[in-house]
């Protein structure tokens, strides 16, 4: 496409939202998610059922045998002892099987679970890597890695105990109730007034204590947030002496999340004792009707024995079900979260034309550029220039001019507004994401080093790179006497965030890995920020020679930097206000001039 024939594109883009403030979804929503997590694994869930259901009957016959055991008891007064041990052997027999049988069901439950928290892990944190910046730019880390972390971690809790408890209780609730029909089918009357209260009162509460729930991990989200930013800032914290300024700010956040977690467990906490005590009303009049009907002669000692066992077994998970729907709303408030997540919006995919061209020369243009991150708000008026393959462009301006929202339009982690940016005369639209962005390379202020040893951290950008070659860049980086001069090389291991090196020695290792990789274009955004000006030379030295051939683009504030650039680009709230190189602007005593000259005045 030739110059002519570039035309402006207009694009619309609605405002931000925060996603995780939509409304409650449906709990059969999130609950068919959940099963098809669960899915996989259904042999192990069927498996799991049998043996909650074998060792469940099994455990049901014990009252059973204990009404058959108090009806041991001859007419004369005299009583059974041989069939009195016999049942009782029996009933220990039934309790120990049912035992063996429970545990072995909780480790095939942990099991099943930890596939599934594993897999919602995995879906969350690939999510995360398809996202685009944008998303990171409005949520904090903290909550991001709260929900990785807490929230996949109380679904899991809920999957590993709520669910096995669910499915004993039921089928504890339906076997007692058929027993206790066959027992006495008038005592059972009793029932049909206090269950459906317990049920109503049980279900009316589980709506209402969700939003609690939902509030809590959102509160606790946002306080992983604030000591995530707080621990990264900690050194500037104490050498500003503001520790207890932020020890107050986390107390409000501290007392919002515990503010939270109290009012959620304080609505559910409830719901146990209502159910309880529906639950021993029932017993008291199982009792009384229990003494009459014996007095009558309709049932005998042991069949009130029997059924009252059979009432405390059909009662009793009751009253933890409703316990385990309370543990189960928090565990569905933080499924929907992670869920959220995982429906976040990925990076707007390719267009289905977008070509990938086997060679880049690293041509760019922008023509009348604008962009703004929230609507009503432009960050960019009109950009326009173009920077020829092989040159060195220069950008320059006061902090939030737009320097480096400009290069996240050119590597496409934003899609500008309206206007036109080119490379190769192609769109940058009309090209596939992953080739424009392996097209540059990128080396930013803040330098990013992961877990690992000082070559992995530098083979990173090129893994195929032969290990002269990242010597050879870390030559050119002037880091490679030092690494040298450690105990073990190029494999010394870096700890977290490379915290046992400075940040200049950081700076050079990301210099090198950006050497390593052989693109067309290279973007240094304050790259030499964190080295000495003698190293700083040094540097400059090397990469002049490096950047040969390749379309460069440089975000500097120290304009000594810059001086050789091609072109330099002076920015101003958003606009281009000034380009020429370093002695055209000079010349024109304009931003450029007070610029440097302010910077010189100050050496």
């Amino acid at each position: 496409m030739s110059q002519k024939e570039v035309k402006t594109v207009s694009f619309r883009r609605g405002p931000k939202r925060g996603s995780f403030e939509r409304p409650v979804q449906p709990a059969g929503v999130i609950l068919k998610r959940l099963w098809n997590y669960l899915k996989p694994q259904f042999p192990l869930l069927l498996l799991a059922g049998l043996l909650s259901i074998i060792g469940n009957l099994i455990a049901l016959v014990g009252p059973r045998i204990s009404g058959r055991a108090i009806d041991a008891i001859t007419d004369s007064g005299g009583v059974d002892y041989q069939n009195v041990f016999r049942f009782a052997g029996m009933m220990i027999v039934c309790y120990l099987v049912s035992g063996i049988m429970s545990y072995i069901l909780s480790v095939l439950m942990i099991r099943i679970s930890r596939k599934v928290v594993y897999s919602m892990r995995k879906d969350a944190f690939e999510k995360l890597l398809t996202l685009p910046v944008s998303f990171f730019d409005g949520h904090q880390p903290g909550d991001v890695i709260s929900m990785i972390s807490y929230d996949i971690e109380t679904v899991n809790t809920s999957l590993t105990h709520d669910i096995v408890l669910m499915a004993s209780s039921l089928i504890t609730v339906v076997g007692s109730f058929i027993m206790m029909m066959i027992v006495s089918p008038l005592l059972v009357l009793i029932f049909v007034v206090t269950i459906p209260l317990a049920v109503l009162i049980t279900r009316y509460r589980a709506k209402k204590v969700r939003p609690l729930y939902r509030n809590r991990s959102v509160k606790i989200g946002k306080m992983n947030g604030f000591v995530e930013e707080n621990t990264a800032g900690l050194k500037t914290i104490r050498a500003y002496g503001r520790e207890q300024e932020f020890i107050k700010r986390f107390d409000e956040k501290n007392n919002e999340a515990v503010d939270a977690y109290y009012e959620a467990d304080r609505f559910a906490c409830a719901n146990g004792p209502i159910v309880n005590l529906i639950n021993n009303i029932s017993l008291a009049m199982i009792s009384a009707f229990g003494a009459l009907l014996y007095i009558r002669g309709g049932v005998t000692l042991g069949n009130i024995s029997s059924f009252m066992l059979y009432s405390r077994k059909f009662s009793g998970p009751i009253n933890e079900f409703a316990n385990i729907i309370s543990e189960l709303q928090s565990a569905l408030a933080a499924a929907e979260r992670v869920f959220r997540l995982i429906d976040e919006d990925p990076e707007k995919a390719d267009a289905k034309d977008a070509i990938e061209p086997e060679k880049v020369k690293g041509e760019i243009e922008a023509r009348d550029v604008r962009f703004s991150y929230d609507l009503g708000r432009e960050i960019l008026h009109g950009i326009s220039f173009s920077a020829n393959s092989g040159k060195l462009v220069a950008i320059v301006g006061e902090t939030g001019c737009g320097k480096t929202t400009l290069i996240n339009l050119l590597m496409r982690f934003y899609d500008r507004d309206s206007g036109m940016i080119t490379l190769d005369e192609n769109p940058i639209e009309s090209l596939k994401r992953a080739r424009l962005r392996q097209s540059y390379t990128m080396v930013l202020q803040d330098a990013w080093l992961f877990h690992g040893t000082i070559y992995e951290n530098i083979v990173y950008s090129r893994p195929s790179a032969s290990r002269e070659d990242v010597e050879n860049a870390a030559k050119a980086a002037m880091i490679h006497g030092y690494i040298e001069s450690l105990p073990k090389g190029y494999d010394t291991l870096l700890s977290d965030n490379a915290v046992n090196l400075s940040k200049g020695q950081k700076q050079l290792l990301t210099i090198a890995r950006a050497l390593l990789l052989d693109s067309p274009m290279l973007i240094l955004d304050e790259a030499t920020s964190n080295v000495d000006t003698q190293t700083e030379q040094r540097i400059q030295a090397a990469m002049l020679n490096l950047m040969k051939g390749r379309t460069c683009f440089v975000i500097a504030h120290r304009l000594s930097t810059i001086k050789n650039a091609d072109e330099i680009l002076v920015m101003d709230n958003g606009s281009i206000v000034e380009r020429g190189t370093h002695r055209e602007l000079l010349d024109n005593h304009g931003v450029y001039y007070g610029m440097y000259s302010s910077q010189f005045e100050a050496v």
